[in-house]
């Protein structure tokens, strides 16, 4: 759930600027549009094909403890991973040969596989649960930005949206439970959680215009960030039969929940005078005991993106190395702090998800500068 807006051929506006920072890292592939901005990219073969064996490279180097491991391309310059579940399958986005971008499944002995897209120029995969279910975005053949469930036998599937042109699915748990963000009727972008049989739920805002959920965990509890009734973003809790409830913080800061584990905990990034000092921060939120700092890697900003069943959390965070703009991929851990995964490489990485083994994925810079899809274990 990271990343510049300014992409090689497109971009994608995520409503809110706490959310945009949310999903900020150092992703430079073509990704389009969610509240209307600009489509671009060319169009691709759209059958599920596998790259040649030499784009997954056996690329891996020792770093901080952690064996980084290159999973290749899809026969472009760049990729990144944005999940990965128990059994190490990870999912995400790839430049083509042609230069589009194409959502992609890894597997180990296999390589990337092309998920191809709802019939338009381009998609990503940002989730997928045990059953090798995999959810994310795609355009149509019409260009508009879908929301997909990809099975395996079935191929893709389009869940439609609230109303409105444009939707986006952001995790899937194991009972194949999908939440996301899509535009209303009336143009505004809500949180959803779908479905099968039931089609897709508009949870709402708590009296704000917009909402967006970006995880789920297997009881269904689901995470994001809405906008309040006074115009500041803050992450989100919602359980069924409770609605939802707003994480903080409660001092006028900011915030935005990016992920959820199975015992409720909720990470993502906090601005907060009281909490944070004003910092950017990745947070770790614990029922009873409120917002955490997570602090960084000594550059000033932070930001949580997955959290495990053990309270590991991962995330990116800007480093003193360098001119002070170098951002590292991070793994954090109660009692030992925040630890530099490092990179394939080049300068820099980001960590996007972790699975309950610790198993860890993200992108990162090589030798050569491009950014590629990175399984940390």
């Amino acid at each position: 759930m990271s990343v510049p807006l300014q992409q090689s051929g497109g971009m994608r506006r995520v409503h809110g600027a706490l959310v945009r920072r949310l999903r900020r890292a150092r992703r430079r592939v073509v990704i389009c549009s969610v509240l209307g901005a600009v489509l671009m990219g060319g169009c691709a073969d759209q059958s599920v094909t596998m790259p040649p064996a030499e784009n997954a490279q056996q690329l891996s180097r020792r770093a901080s403890g952690f064996s980084a491991t290159d999973l290749g391309t899809l026969g472009g310059a760049r990729s990144t991973a944005f999940a990965i579940n128990a059994i190490a399958q990870v999912v995400g986005e790839s430049e083509t040969a042609s230069g589009a971008v194409h959502a992609f499944l890894w597997q180990s002995g296999q390589g990337m596989q092309d998920l191809g897209t709802l019939g338009g120029a381009m998609s990503s995969a940002t989730g997928i649960n045990g059953r090798g279910e995999v959810v994310g975005y795609s355009l149509t053949a019409s260009g508009q930005q879908h929301a997909f469930l990809w099975r395996r036998a079935q191929g893709m599937q389009d869940l439609g949206t609230l109303g409105g042109e444009t939707s986006a699915a952001n995790g899937i748990n194991d009972r194949s439970q999908i939440v996301g963000y899509a535009s209303t009727g009336s143009a505004l972008v809500h949180a959803f959680l779908w479905q099968s049989g039931a089609g897709m739920q508009d949870l709402g805002t708590l009296g704000g215009l917009e909402s967006s959920a970006s995880g789920i965990n297997r009881a269904g509890a689901v995470v994001g960030t809405l906008t309040t009734d006074a115009g500041r973003e803050h992450a989100f809790l919602w359980q069924r039969g409770r609605g939802m409830q707003d994480l903080g913080p409660q001092d006028g800061g900011s915030s935005g929940a990016a992920g959820i584990n199975t015992r409720g905990e909720v990470v993502g990034l906090l601005t907060s005078i009281s909490i944070t000092l004003g910092h950017e921060h990745a947070f770790l939120w614990r029922r009873g005991q409120g917002m955490q700092d997570l602090g960084d890697l000594g550059g000033g900003f932070s930001s949580a993106r997955g959290i495990n069943i053990t309270g590991q959390v991962v995330g990116i965070s800007r480093t003193n190395l360098g001119d002070g703009h170098i951002e590292r991929a991070f793994l954090w851990h109660s009692g030992q702090g925040m630890k530099d995964l490092g990179t394939l490489g080049g300068e820099n990485s980001d960590a996007t998800a972790i699975n309950d083994e610790g198993h860890v994925v993200g992108e990162s810079q090589t030798t050569s500068g491009d950014f590629h899809a990175t399984l940390w274990q």
